[in-house]
């Protein structure tokens, strides 16, 4: 660990979800003299005047950092135990901060989705952090928080009736409502046009285990067309995030010892309904995908409104079968839409479960639910809207 000034660096603190993370930490950690914060972004000016508008304290530190200014990311690197990165697309923005970060041996956490550039940090860095005493953790927020919370609580369900882990988990989306993330929709986009120029990233893409370097497991499904699902008496249609939360539950597999076997299955998929509708919503549900990443797509630092934020949910339903085909189910829920509210209370509690209650979690590449695992679900339980129980 860096000898530092404050525990948590908000970085990107005047964009759209960095002052929901601020709001967030203001609100839910008021009072709470032990913790010191600070507020980081390209203008003084504008870090002062969301301090103001999101109630933080007047005395909250603000700290100039930019992208495109090396040594300001270095500086602030240097002052802080751990650094909140909301400064997407990362693969546009990113490098430099993991590698001051790395070199720091400071905590880093984002909100990241994509997976090559994710790749590709871990093979350039993963070493120098652990040496240096960095602890980095990817996608923090709705990708891949509940999705890899909600495999890790199933199993253990599973290990509790069957005697041991599944080696099938079904990942279901029974409803969503809420805005995709203008950064998700960026990183998408920006994802896509690397691959477009460099064709040796499809590899990469579309291998279920891009971020299991060296670990190659069991044939996946692909979830790339509607398909009916007898055991839940419904239609499915591919769920677009299951590009980077398949990729982050394999990787969480491996970084705890293959727990859940290395012959693991795991897919994702959006549930439609039975019968003829089911399955009309399903192609309806496949054609819309291509849209979200479209020219309508929602902008970085564009999002819905206070209401629209409170007004989202989200519920997940986890299926682990066993392999004489039993199953037990778990859900998972959050009580805000999922890109932004939700997402900046996730990445909020990431940060404080990673400070508070894990020291011992070793310096390297992480996922969260391989590094928090239950510490992380108590805390999103208690702060941060999300439910978790297992369902009959």
């Amino acid at each position: 660990m860096s000898s530092s000034k404050f525990d948590i660096v908000i970085y990107g603190a005047t964009g759209f979800t960095g002052q929901l993370v601020a709001e967030y930490i203001a609100a839910q950690y008021k009072g709470d003299k032990a913790l010191r914060w600070a507020m980081a972004g390209r203008s003084k000016d504008k870090l002062a005047a969301v301090r103001d508008a999101v109630g933080a304290p007047a005395d909250t530190p603000l700290i100039v950092a930019d992208a495109g200014n090396v040594a300001s990311l270095k500086a602030m690197a240097a002052q802080a135990r751990s650094v909140i990165s909301t400064v997407g697309p990362y693969q546009l923005y990113g490098n430099e901060l993991i590698a001051a970060c790395v070199e720091a041996g400071t905590d880093y956490l984002d909100l990241c989705g994509e997976p090559v550039w994710m790749r590709q940090m871990i093979d350039r860095h993963e070493a120098a952090a652990k040496a240096n005493g960095a602890r980095i953790v990817f996608s923090c927020g709705f990708d891949s928080v509940p999705f890899e919370l909600g495999t890790f609580f199933v199993q253990q369900e599973a290990r509790r009736v069957f005697g041991a882990m599944a080696p099938r988990v079904k990942g279901r989306v029974r409803d969503m409502r809420g805005t995709l993330s203008g950064g998700t929709a960026a990183s998408a986009k920006a994802t896509f046009d690397a691959v477009a120029k460099d064709l040796s990233l499809v590899a990469i893409l579309n291998n279920p285990f891009a971020l299991t370097p060296g670990f190659e497991g069991a044939k996946q499904p692909r979830g790339n067309k509607p398909a009916y699902e007898d055991d839940l008496q419904s239609w499915a249609a591919p769920f677009m995030m299951a590009l980077i939360n398949t990729r982050n539950v394999h990787r969480s597999n491996m970084l705890m010892g293959f727990p859940y076997g290395r012959d693991f299955v795991y897919d994702e998929m959006v549930l439609t309904g039975p019968g003829e509708r089911g399955e009309a919503i399903a192609k309806r549900v496949m054609a819309a995908n291509a849209e979200k990443t479209g020219p309508g797509a929602p902008k970085p630092g564009e999002g819905p409104s206070k209401e629209e934020r409170e007004n989202g949910l989200y519920d997940l339903l986890y299926v682990a079968v066993a392999p004489d085909g039993r199953e037990v189910r778990a859900a998972i829920k959050g009580d805000r839409d999922p890109g932004y509210g939700s997402t900046s209370k996730m990445i909020s509690e990431c940060a404080i479960c990673l400070l508070r209650d894990t020291p011992d979690v070793a310096a390297g590449f992480w996922t969260p639910g391989a590094a928090m695992q239950d510490k992380l679900i108590k805390r999103l339980v208690d702060n941060a809207g999300l439910t978790f129980e297992v369902v009959r």
